[in-house]
């Protein structure tokens, strides 16, 4: 990290970015894609990489110091959560996020934005990756409450723990981001659905946009009121849905947008509804038009089939919960494809969960026996599956990775689909 001088014998400097923040490595040809590493006070990520999700400033079911043995480069953490429980001023009386929770890599929060809309409409963590269905304005979970409104100012909404009311606002939630210190946080976006109108999408981009230049204003006066913090890297939010035109030109804006110190982001985040079968061409439109030399994320995605997609056309990190969250519901990942391990026919299976896998699980244990954890309702079930599916994701990103640098992508990509998914279903 470099410090811009002081202009007076007593000022503070101000941090900056690492120069360069991103640097590109290897490039796939005729495509998009390209390996890299971005630099973070708390170390360096090499990209392309899974970003662990740990909501709460864990990975459900797992230490953080196993998250390292697995290999994992960074973990995210979301503001909403950390807002509602412990509180921002807490975490940053632990000295930020990572000494917090223990974690002494890289660090990413997101701006709470999708959690304001996902759970204020009872979506919880699952939203459509298909836009067929009627298109509405007032989508709502069947039953349940709408707790989130949205203005052009800001969202005003209800927990979701205590029925409490709250208020997120670009300011609110950079000076929630700011206390919780990650090394890399998003400025606060509108999520929108496939199901809403193209009239409303294209509101939620300009008000997106409105939203990204106060968020680089406040991230620049927090970042010199906090001289003494590490520089925290800010990512505009690319919106716009399933639509061509609207998310080159949030992109267009979001690159045109720069704080008084003549900066603008430090990278861009491809975030909002994304169709499943237009996942690859909707990350090249965004990627056709964002700077280069600047890192991409890509929120919410880990199938092996999305990971490929979306690293040849240009996504350089990508975070997602589904990992974790299906391992706990006892659906393993091989690569020979996924299966549900609390099913009759592996009562009696004495075999790892994947006999290529280096985990600590599949070193140690068996079907058999994880079979038995879940129908015990033992919390180890959840602990050994994410290991394992923690791992299997993190391994297949960084044998991708591989794959460009050594330039045997489209061989890898497949082989593994062939296995993952069967034939003809790659």
């Amino acid at each position: 990290m470099s410090d811009v001088p002081a202009t007076t014998d007593d000022a503070v400097p101000v941090p900056t970015p690492s120069d360069p923040f991103f640097t590109v490595g290897t490039r796939l040809p005729g495509r998009l894609g390209r390996t890299g590493t971005i630099h973070t006070p708390h170390g360096d990520i090499a990209t392309p990489a899974f970003i662990a999700v740990g909501t709460n400033a864990t990975v459900k079911a797992v230490l953080p110091e196993t998250m390292k043995d697995l290999g994992t480069q960074a973990v995210l953490a979301n503001a909403y959560h950390l807002y509602l429980q412990p509180g921002p001023d807490v975490v940053d009386e632990a000295g930020g996020l990572g000494r917090f929770m223990n974690w002494p890599g890289p660090t990413f929060t997101d701006s709470g934005g999708f959690q304001v809309m996902s759970l204020g409409v009872g979506f919880k963590k699952v939203l459509s990756m298909n836009s067929v269905g009627v298109q509405s304005d007032d989508v709502i979970a069947a039953g349940k409450e709408r707790l989130a409104h949205v203005d052009d100012d800001g969202v005003t909404f209800k927990s979701h723990r205590d029925g409490s009311r709250h208020r997120f606002t670009p300011e609110v939630s950079m000076g929630i981001q700011h206390q919780l210190g990650a090394d890399i946080i998003f400025a606060f976006d509108e999520l929108t659905t496939l199901f809403n109108t193209r009239g409303y999408q294209e509101e939620s981009v300009e008000r997106t946009q409105a939203w990204a230049i106060r968020c680089i204003a406040e991230h620049e006066k927090l970042t010199a009121e906090r001289a003494d913090k590490p520089y925290q890297a800010l990512f505009g939010v690319v919106q716009g849905a399933q639509y061509e035109d609207l998310r080159r030109q949030a992109c267009r804006g979001l690159e045109s947008i720069e704080g008084e110190s003549g900066r603008g982001f430090d990278g861009y985040g491809i975030g909002g509804a994304l169709e499943k079968q237009n996942l690859g061409t909707i990350v090249r439109w965004c990627n056709e038009e964002l700077p280069e030399h600047k890192p991409r994320h890509l929120l919410g995605i880990s199938e092996p089939d999305d990971l490929f997609v979306a690293i040849e056309n240009g996504a350089d990190t990508f975070d997602c919960v589904n990992p974790s969250r299906v391992a706990r519901n006892a659906a393993m990942y091989t690569e020979g494809g996924r299966f549900n391990v609390n099913t009759a026919r592996f009562r009696r299976d004495f075999n790892p969960i994947d006999e290529n896998c280096d985990c600590y699980t599949c070193r140690n244990y068996t079907r058999a026996y994880l079979h038995h954890l879940f129908k015990a309702k033992e919390m180890l079930a959840s602990t050994l599956a994410t290991i394992h599916n923690e791992r299997f994701t993190i391994r297949l990103v960084d044998r991708i990775r591989d794959s460009i640098d050594g330039g045997y992508f489209d061989e890898l990509k497949s082989e593994t689909l062939g296995r993952f998914y069967g034939p003809g279903k790659a």
